[in-house]
């Protein structure tokens, strides 16, 4: 009797709490790199470092970085947060109910991009500065990357009570 009576709370307690919320949590590291490296980066929220170098960030929560090096002009990208993959998964395993708790507390959500990987523009040059993979391979310009996101970022930045709408949030590069 016991031995149900176990497996019954085990089951319940994982079909509350949510999948997502479980197995990622509501927060996920995120790694700033940068060529060159060395350069001082500062998110949203005020934390700042030196490349390379991670924060835990709320997967929930968009967010924008900024980064400056001397003798590079300093570059700015949105980071966006994305329904990851466990959503449907997530609705089979732990129902409705898990999916509403994890969809509420961002835990079923990724931030992209991840890393955060800069190729920064000597100053004066008229490059663009370039978004990288892990690998180090071209994937975009910033500025290309941030016109794609920057609606969305930019709302959702503004429904974090961050700004009071959506023409206050500064512009990524």
């Amino acid at each position: 009797m016991n031995l149900k009576f176990a497996s019954a709370i085990a089951i319940a307690s994982i079909s509350l709490s949510g999948c997502a919320t479980v197995l990622n949590g509501t927060n996920q590291p995120v790694e700033f790199e940068s060529e060159p490296t060395g350069a001082t980066i500062e998110t949203l929220a005020g934390q700042t470092c030196t490349t390379p170098c991670a924060f835990e960030m709320r997967r929930g929560s968009d967010s924008m970085v900024t980064f400056t090096a001397a003798g590079y002009e300093p570059v700015t990208i949105y980071i966006q947060s994305r329904t990851g993959g466990s959503v449907a998964g997530n609705l089979l395993a732990g129902g409705i109910i898990g999916g509403v708790v994890d969809a509420s507390n961002g835990a079923s959500n990724n931030l992209y991009p991840d890393p955060v990987f800069i190729r920064m523009a000597p100053t004066g040059s008229g490059e663009p500065a370039l978004l990288l993979d892990k690998d180090g391979e071209v994937i975009s310009t910033v500025s290309e990357y941030n016109a794609e996101v920057a609606e969305d970022v930019r709302e959702g930045i503004v429904e974090q009570g961050l700004y009071a709408d959506v023409a206050d949030v500064p512009p990524a590069d």
